[in-house]
């Protein structure tokens, strides 16, 4: 058999121009982020340099910020909760339905949607039953009136009202994730079990949740790391509000950056966005490398 022997300088000018790209478009940013951190600037004047002073102001005397983490980090629970119902979703696709391609690509349409089009569509449905909400609507038609709410508008259950249509917009994404892992373990697997007895729930306890564990933690962690920088549904459906009850940390960036014009001071609360985001990676990275090596 002939091998293809390619020298390692040929290798290196093929992955540089990718690499430099990569280097230009994530780590410079990220370098540029952390300087301006440490500069009173509103992002077009003259830029003043105050060492830690945003940190110091934005983690002990910013009343929003502390707030904006729990919901953020409250958003992050809510969707990795969602992954075991997609796993469950995926295993009934597979082991139930001849022909289940139609039922996961159905699944996956409000992925494809624009964000837009998702927080316009539940904002109508979140509304008051006045406003032509639908929710409201078929609570009152069905007697349930005194569940009826003031979905958005209401502090105390506006942030569980995104964390909903978020779960709801990215169930199939996970699900078609998950389906894809499932139909990739083989099924001569499956069927020497079945000959010992092991079938059914039996059988995707011993042998499809341990060889998926690979591909459950690919969406724990775009499912993590996509929660943390979660902005465009919270603008469109309530804009952080009512009050700041639905801020989460990009909103509270975006509002004290480009609102504001404290681009020194958002440039911080990016920083710390970063921080917490690889922090995040590293541990579901080291659980599940645990995980894998116990069922290996």
């Amino acid at each position: 058999m002939n091998v293809l022997k390619v020298s390692k300088l040929t290798i290196a000018l093929f992955v540089l121009p990718c690499l430099i790209l990569y280097v230009c478009l994530v780590f410079v940013p990220i370098i540029v982020s952390l300087y301006t951190s440490t500069l009173d600037w509103n992002g077009i004047g003259e830029s003043k340099f105050i060492g830690l002073d945003n940190f110091n102001k934005l983690l002990f005397h910013d009343a929003v910020f502390w707030p904006a983490v729990r919901h953020t980090l409250m958003f992050a629970v809510f969707s990795m909760l969602e992954i075991p119902i997609a796993l469950f979703v995926a295993i009934l696709l597979s082991r139930f339905v001849k022909k289940p391609n139609f039922l996961v690509s159905s699944y996956f349409m409000p992925v494809i949607l624009s964000v837009v089009i998702i927080g316009q569509l539940w904002k109508t449905i979140y509304n008051p039953a006045s406003m032509g909400g639908m929710l409201n609507q078929v609570l009152d038609w069905v007697g349930l009136h005194s569940l009826s709410q003031q979905w958005l508008t209401d502090p105390d259950i506006a942030m569980y009202s995104l964390y909903f249509v978020a779960l709801w917009q990215y169930l199939g994404y996970h699900t078609l994730i998950q389906f894809t892992g499932i139909q990739n373990i083989p099924s001569d697997i499956y069927e020497a079990a079945k000959i010992d007895g092991a079938e059914g729930l039996k059988a995707d306890w011993h042998i499809t949740l341990p060889m998926n564990v690979p591909i459950f933690k690919i969406s724990i962690v775009l499912a993590f790391i996509g929660s943390l920088q979660s902005f465009d549904m919270i603008m469109v459906m309530t804009g952080g509000g009512p009050g700041n009850a639905t801020d989460v940390i990009a909103t509270h960036m975006y509002r004290m950056s480009i609102l504001s014009m404290k681009y020194g001071y958002g440039s911080a609360i990016a920083a710390i966005l970063v921080v917490v985001c690889l922090v995040a990676t590293v541990v579901i990275n080291y659980g599940f490398n645990r995980l894998e090596r116990k069922y290996t």
